[in-house]
């Protein structure tokens, strides 16, 4: 079975962005990742085409990606909205935003605790119960 790999805002801006700074990591990490099942939330797409505002090319690779099906986009229910106020609270001092706790919660339902990220900082002080979260990429 295919390993899970959440998906946060900040690759996907490197992967669209030639100029990105963090792009050529970011793109070995994901060759690496073939084969694996990659899922990440609404609230992180819209969080990265708005994020990629300066190219209409970059907001429409996005979602060339994920309409080719490399990238699973999970709703969130919305009995699951407490929880994501509830994490919301729980990290107020970071703070965390709202793509943030939705990944968060992908991670506790789906169990998972891999995540591609460039924000070591946030993904680096959220658990999963007592476990930390496996930044991708590794440094």
């Amino acid at each position: 079975m295919p390993s899970v790999v959440l998906v946060d805002t900040g690759p996907l801006i490197a992967l669209l962005d030639p100029s990105d700074a963090k792009r050529d990591s970011c793109l070995r990490e994901l060759e690496q990742m073939a084969g694996g099942d990659l899922v990440t939330t609404e609230a992180v797409i819209t969080e990265t085409s708005y994020m990629l505002e300066f190219s209409r090319s970059a907001q429409i690779g996005l979602q060339d990606f994920v309409h080719s099906g490399r990238i699973r986009v999970e709703a969130i229910a919305r009995t699951e909205r407490a929880r994501i106020m509830a994490l919301m609270q729980k990290y107020s001092d970071l703070p965390m935003d709202y793509a943030d706790a939705t990944l968060v919660l992908l991670a506790e339902r789906m169990q998972c605790n891999r995540v591609f990220t460039l924000d070591r900082r946030d993904f680096g002080a959220y658990r999963l119960g007592k476990r930390r979260f496996e930044l991708l990429p590794q440094r």
